[in-house]
């Protein structure tokens, strides 16, 4: 059983500084761009392999309280497209949670085609590469879809593994597993980028108003 504390209502105190608490995430705040995406999704003659570009932001927000529960997070959009292409290939919003006293890091997610998840994992403050996932019917890491997603794509689970490299990118590898009504074995939709750094991020609203530069001379 989890070991959780008997004042459920008392809130701590949080840093008003969000990016020199983000543990892992740390590394991951500021505006990126991808050009090495490669995208591997279900069509009816098998699997098609799809090259992208990323450009996905993230920023800070104030840290979040439920009870004594303390988070440090980034709120993020993702928009990818194909090469040479103006159209919207992806679109993804959500956050990135980082809890100091448990370890625990948490992605949101959500697209707009009709589905929503939230992955899990732990980590140390200074992990370099991290792992979190998703499962369909999980109550705390669970994953909802549409009624027609739910039929013809069901997502039976949603794995990614980020990796913070020494020369300041960062690269991920998702894998989620889909059951597909005409596909005789569940198929492993995959994606994979390299991230670099274009932008610094937003401090968040606490920050800035306790900025120097921010206070009246």
């Amino acid at each position: 059983m989890t070991n959780f504390p008997q004042d459920i209502y008392t809130e701590p105190t949080p840093d008003t500084n969000t990016l020199g608490n983000l543990g892992p995430l740390a590394a991951m705040a500021g505006i990126w761009r991808g050009e090495r995406g490669m995208d591997v999704n279900p069509k009816t003659y098998g699997a098609e392999h799809q090259a992208y570009i990323e450009h996905t932001e993230l920023h800070p927000i104030d840290a979040q309280t439920n009870g004594p529960q303390l988070f440090y997070g980034l709120r993020y959009h993702t928009r990818i497209v194909k090469p040479d292409d103006v159209e919207t290939f992806h679109d993804q919003v959500g956050h990135w949670l980082w809890e100091p006293a448990t370890g625990t890091i948490i992605q949101t997610l959500s697209i707009p085609r009709g589905q929503t998840a939230m992955a899990v994992g732990k980590a140390a403050p200074d992990a370099k590469s991290f792992h979190l996932r998703a499962v369909r019917g999980s109550e705390t890491n669970g994953i909802l879809s549409n009624p027609f997603l739910e039929h013809a794509f069901r997502t039976e689970s949603y794995d990614i593994h980020v990796t913070l490299n020494d020369d300041g990118t960062w690269s991920y590898e998702q894998e989620t597993i889909l059951i597909i009504p005409d596909k005789a074995e569940p198929f492993r939709h995959t994606d994979r980028n390299t991230l670099t750094k274009i932008g610094e991020p937003l401090l968040n609203p606490t920050a800035r108003a306790a900025a120097p530069e921010a206070l009246p001379a």
